[in-house]
């Protein structure tokens, strides 16, 4: 079988295609209901490595995901089932208040929230966009106060990253040379939860002095696999990640063979879905 291509953020190898997390933490961005649905029916630890599994048989070893008990008991089923090791970039938030931008974060509890990262085995840490965009000053072009931060995650063992909703971070980050050696970044083609124009952040992306970790290709299930995964793949570099969610095994081997073929330039070979309406299009 297969490995699925990698890169690497600082000194640690990846997997281009990265594990999300949405899909099994109920963040679906659709619904309450929805949201409901994915917490009775897939945060469950067997349900979570079951889909771990498939993804490690193809060399997809790396999540991105927020700091979460069941997720962390999952990927340690997952490892123990396949004797593979899982890397695990973690998004955890750190508390912001009005005094942050002057005083910076609150040392005892960022040591405390670090302490904890490192004990659940994250590689990588990315403080979370909630953090890391209230911290952006687009009048300095500065990300007030990151700079310590990131040496603490240095500190405690681990790579630091920074996980955004806004295309001005990756921009001020390289810009003020902070010690980030990567970048989550929303993504997809029809320009969901993106607070500027794709192409706009498509250049972005070019430009980015580090690898750049897409999110949401497929803007949370509005976009089918095909559509979506097809633009982003094309539309990023060969340093850069597409982080994807899915609910199912099942879900996860169409998810790893559309993107392969779309890498290798042929047409994915997959079971379409059928409805009565495609009967008319169908060969006798």
């Amino acid at each position: 079988m297969k490995n699925f291509p990698r890169t690497n953020i600082g000194e640690i190898s990846v997997s281009r295609l990265v594990i999300g997390t949405n899909w099994f933490l109920g963040f679906s961005h659709t619904s309450k209901a929805k949201d409901c649905f994915i917490k009775q029916n897939i945060e469950k630890r067997k349900k979570m490595a079951d889909i771990f599994e498939v993804f490690l048989n193809y060399g997809i070893d790396t999540i991105v995901a927020p700091p979460r008990e069941v997720l962390i008991q999952a990927i340690q089923e997952a490892q123990d089932r396949t004797g593979k090791k899982m890397i695990y970039i973690s998004t955890p938030a750190f508390p912001v208040n009005k005094d942050t931008p002057v005083l910076g974060f609150d040392n005892d509890e960022t040591k405390r929230i670090l302490e904890q990262e490192a004990k659940s085995g994250a590689v990588i840490c990315m403080p979370h966009q909630c953090t890391t965009d209230a911290m952006v000053d687009r009048c300095s072009r500065t990300i007030r106060k990151m700079d310590t931060l990131m040496k603490m995650i240095r500190d405690y063992g681990m790579v630091p990253g920074l996980s955004t909703h806004m295309p001005e971070t990756i921009v001020y980050a390289d810009e003020t040379g902070l010690d980030t050696e990567t970048y989550i970044s929303i993504f997809n083609s029809m320009g969901f939860l993106m607070q500027i124009e794709v192409d706009w952040v498509a250049r972005i992306i070019q430009s980015a002095k580090k690898p750049v970790l897409t999110i949401k290709p497929l803007a949370s299930g509005q976009l089918r696999p095909l559509q979506g995964l097809t633009f982003v793949w094309n539309a990023i570099r060969p340093q850069d990640m597409v982080a994807v969610g899915v609910m199912s095994p099942d879900e996860a081997r169409e998810i790893i063979e559309i993107s392969f073929a779309i890498l290798e330039k042929r047409f994915p070979d997959y079971q379409l879905q059928e409805t009565r309406s495609k009967k008319s299009v169908k060969k006798n």
